[in-house]
């Protein structure tokens, strides 16, 4: 049951793509309600939140830089990113491993 959690908690961010903010809600109330149920939890949701954290500063860093032209690039590449880590998150986590998505800052530890 942790691995089917720990899975749900990486492709939460999706959520977002439906509902606005839902990408950032619904990944921080599983992580909650979660941890203290299943061990291995709080590591996939520190993972999701340090991500979700990151490609927001990326996106506003993207965005500044885009009045010169290489900020189209980083938003290009936020985007793919953004993407691609749930999905490789979610399916290593099903797999009972802890992936730490590549380019994330580790605002939580």
């Amino acid at each position: 049951q942790t691995r089917l959690w720990a899975m749900i908690l990486h492709l939460s961010v999706f959520a977002g793509y439906i509902v606005p903010l839902a990408g950032l809600v619904a990944p921080i109330v599983i992580w909650q309600v979660k941890k203290s149920q299943l061990p291995g939890i709080d590591i996939h949701g520190k993972i999701v939140l340090n991500w979700i954290l990151s490609l927001i500063l990326y996106v506003v860093i993207g965005l500044i830089l885009s009045l010169v032209v290489v900020g189209i690039f980083v938003l290009i590449a936020a985007g793919v990113c953004a993407i691609v880590f749930p999905i490789v998150g979610g399916i290593k986590a099903n797999n009972g491993e802890v992936w730490h998505y590549p380019l994330s800052i580790r605002f939580f530890r």
